[in-house]
This record gives structure tokens, sequence and C-alpha cells, in this order.
């Protein structure tokens, strides 16, 4: 993934201390420099001498035309003093990106009663122009510099704003149409682009088995699929298939990634059976995880919805985590507050707990079904979300869980535990949701949360946390 572009925009005003403006100015770059993210900076240096937005001396244009050129994709308004409010507004209003909100604390009062910065003023100025100028935007809480709240808010703010990057410029291949039987994966393509942006490139089933044989056949540059071929035989157990197997699921994954690369898809939504079968006898479970694990993220059963979630949810971890796709399967036998998360095997090898974890036949279909990658994956703390709707509303559920002990299933699975249950099946029978979800090992709800604020029409539909804890999170609280 391409670097985030942020725009960094410190302002201050005439009437207190442009010494002290500059002064934070610098502090707050090497601050965020820092932190460690890998961001992009896109600054106001040379368009004055101070490289600050203040009156009269550079205007709104300037730094929109400066903003847009280098197509940044969020918005940093740090005010380094009072900070000037209209033009902050201005430059927010024309770019349309994610907005951050944030001051340094003021020192006391100097011997004399004069103050130099009265930044937590100007922040409440600038707050009430935005809301004028019908710009959302994220706040910090007013804090010093080397605050753990500004470090938390600033990150959280990233990562919000690369779920929007994401989000916006979505188009996934979907290939084959959603199983017969299956009216849950059913979505509606038209609504997704008129309200979202977001773009589907159809294939058929005989597209992705044409290629998958030019591949297998070494009609193509065999590199790929020879490296495919090494990394499934180097880390599973792969001997209940065969290679003839190996191969095919290889040539599979490749010829996957070879049509997601071709029209500039971020996600796959594949019909994995059971026409796929009977035309190339493997199952594509083994390759939807390695495209996965690969940052490629693959659904099952066409689930348009859920290739959705997938990338929102990855890209709120930076695209540092993969993310894997799961069944809401049973309750765990005795944890009233237990869970299977569970799929055919299409979890991410790199999850797994063992070693080297089996490449198999599937447990239903019969003998001509090689390919699921099965075994349980790692516990720990994870998110679950997804992303659905219907009746033209939109939401995304958001919860926490953690790994628990479980009994041994087939397939891919983890069992985990959740704060209550009976809550979470509530909401998800209720709906809009359905019975798949994504996981992933690391925290991201508060960062979706916050880019739902930039995604107008959906909702964030929180179980664990609630939402006034995410809120107190983000205040320092």
């Amino acid at each position: 993934m391409k670097k985030l572009k942020l725009g960094y925009a410190p302002t201050r005003r005439f009437v207190f201390s442009a010494e002290d403006a500059f002064r934070y100015k610098v502090m707050i770059r090497e601050k965020l420099e820092s932190f460690g993210l890998e961001l992009d900076i896109v600054d106001l240096e040379g368009l004055n001498e101070e490289g600050l937005l203040y009156n009269d001396h550079i205007g709104a244009e300037q730094i929109i035309e400066r903003f847009t050129r280098e197509q940044v994709d969020a918005v940093f308004f740090p005010h380094c003093n009072f900070g000037t409010e209209d033009t902050v507004a201005r430059v927010g209003k024309a770019l349309g990106k994610p907005v951050l909100l944030w001051g340094p604390r003021d020192e006391a009062p100097l011997e004399d009663g004069m103050r130099l910065r009265d930044t937590q003023c100007g922040l409440f100025a600038t707050g009430k122009v935005l809301r004028r100028f019908n710009v959302p935007f994220t706040y910090i809480t007013n804090s010093r510099v080397d605050a753990p709240v500004f470090e938390r808010g600033f990150t959280n703010f990233i990562a919000a704003a690369n779920v929007v990057r994401q989000f916006r410029s979505l188009r996934i291949l979907q290939i084959g149409p959603r199983p017969s039987s299956f009216w849950t994966m059913m979505c509606n393509e038209g609504e997704l682009l008129e309200k979202f942006g977001i773009e589907l490139h159809p294939i058929t089933l005989i597209d992705i088995q044409r290629e998958t044989k030019r591949i297998e056949q070494g009609k193509a540059s065999s590199s790929e699929l020879a490296a495919a071929v090494d990394y499934i035989k180097e880390k599973l157990d792969w001997t209940e298939v065969g290679e003839e197997a190996v191969i095919r699921v290889a040539a599979l994954k490749v010829a996957m990634k070879n049509y997601a690369i071709q029209t500039g898809s971020t996600a796959i939504a594949i019909q994995c059976w059971s026409a796929l079968q009977e035309s190339l006898a493997i199952m594509p479970c083994l390759a939807n995880a390695i495209l996965t694990d690969e940052q490629i993220p693959v659904t099952c059963e066409t689930d348009i919805h859920g290739a959705i979630t997938s990338v929102m949810v990855q890209a709120a971890a930076f695209n540092t985590h993969p993310t894997f796709f799961a069944d809401l399967t049973i309750r765990h036998p005795e944890n009233p507050n237990g869970e299977l998360l569970f799929h055919c095997g299409n979890f991410p090898v790199s999850m797994s707990v063992e070693q080297k974890p089996k490449l198999r036949r599937h447990f239903l279909f019969d003998d001509h079904s090689p390919g699921t990658h099965e075994g349980e994956i790692k516990g720990g703390s994870m998110t679950l979300a997804r992303f659905d709707g219907d009746h033209g509303e939109y939401s995304i559920f958001l919860g926490k869980a953690k790994g628990i002990e479980g009994p041994y299933t087939r397939g891919s699975y983890v069992w985990v535990e959740v704060n209550d249950w009976p809550l979470w099946e509530e909401k998800l029978v209720k709906g809009p949701y359905v019975h798949h979800s994504v996981g992933i090992h690391a925290n991201v709800i508060p960062a979706i949360y916050e880019a739902c604020q930039y995604i107008p029409g959906l909702s964030p539909d929180l179980v664990d946390p609630t939402e006034e804890e995410v809120k107190r999170y983000l205040r320092g609280s």
C-alpha cells in the first residue's frame, strides 16, 4: 500500500505570539515523526516565511492548491496559538478529506498577566466554524505535546483516515454469482456504487477456470506458480492431497491474484462451491487463505459485504495484520459467552497454532475436493466486525473477543469469548447482519468508529465496547 499522505497545516493568529507558534509548529512535527507511522507529510513550507496558516499572509487558495496537487488523504490543523478558524474551515471544506483538530495545552500566563497562545479558546472557535461549513472533523483533547492522549488520538485518526481512503477507492473482484441457496449473500450493487462509490468487477467461474488451467499447464510465467507451490510445501503438511492438488491450488491462487491486479481490485469474493469443485476438482480455501495473508482478502460464498468489511478492518490496522473470514457457528458447549468462529479452511496460514497445519480434503464433499487449510488458529484479543445493510440503511457491527479453549472441530477455527453473547446474538439475528464476520488480532474499533463519520450513510454499531466507552478512551479517560 502507498503511504498515507497527511496535509500538515499548523495555524496561528496574528494577535498572539508568532515566535511561540513557530516553535510549536516545529515541535509538533518532530513529535509526529517520532510516532513511527508510515506517513508522507505535506506541509506549508515555502508558501510564506513561517510555513504557518495565518491572517492576510497566506490564503486558503494556495493551501488548497498544494494539498490537492499532492493528493493528500487527510489534513491536520494543529493550533499553535489561537489559530485562524475561517481559513481552516475553507481548506477543510474544499478538500473533503478527514480533518484533525488539536492544539497543545497553554502555559500559565506570564508574570505581567499576558498570555502567549490561547490555543484552547481557538479550538472552540474553529470547531464552531467547521460545523457551519458542514465539515466533519476529529478532535483530540487539548493536551501537551508529549501527552499519551495526543499520540493515541493522532494514531487513531491516521488509522481512520486509512479506512476512509481505502473505502472510497474500493473495487471488489466478484468471481461468480452467489450460491443460489444463499439468500443471505444478496447485495445491492447499484446502491453500493451510488451511496459509497464501491465498484464490483464480476467475472465468471469459466474465466477463473481457464486462467487457472493456463497457469497450471505452463502456458504462463511459471515463477509465481513455483513460489506458491514452494510456499504450500514448506508451510503445510500436504501428504493427504498429493502434489497434483498442490499445484492446482497454487495455480488458482496465482490466477485470482492476476485478476485482482489486472482489475485494480483490493478484495475478492468468490463462489467457492459447488460449481468450482466440478470444474477444477479442488476447493479454493487455501488459495483464499494465502491471498488474505498477502493483504488481498478473499471472502467465501460471494460475500460482497464481507469483502468490504475485510478491507475496512485491515486498513484500520494499517495493513499490518491479516484478517480472517469466519462463520459465527455454534455456542461453546460449556461457556455461555463462548462461540465458534469457523470456516471450511480459509483462515490465513500465518495464524495457525500448529507448526505445519494440514492441507486436506473438504469434510463435507467427496474425494474430489482437496484444498482446505485445516486447524486451530491462535487466540488472544481480537476485533470482530461486519459491514451490512438492507432497505437502504448500512451499518458496521463492532465487538471485541478473546480466544478460549474449546473442542476440536474440522476446518479452520477458533473458539472465542465475548462480554454478553445473548446481546450479540440479538443484534446479529435482528440484523441487518448475517452469520459471517471478519476477525483481526488487533483493536481496530476506535479507528473504524471514527472513520464512519467521514462515510455518509454508514453508522457504527458497537456491542463491546459501547460508544461512550470508545469516546472516553479517545479522550484519554
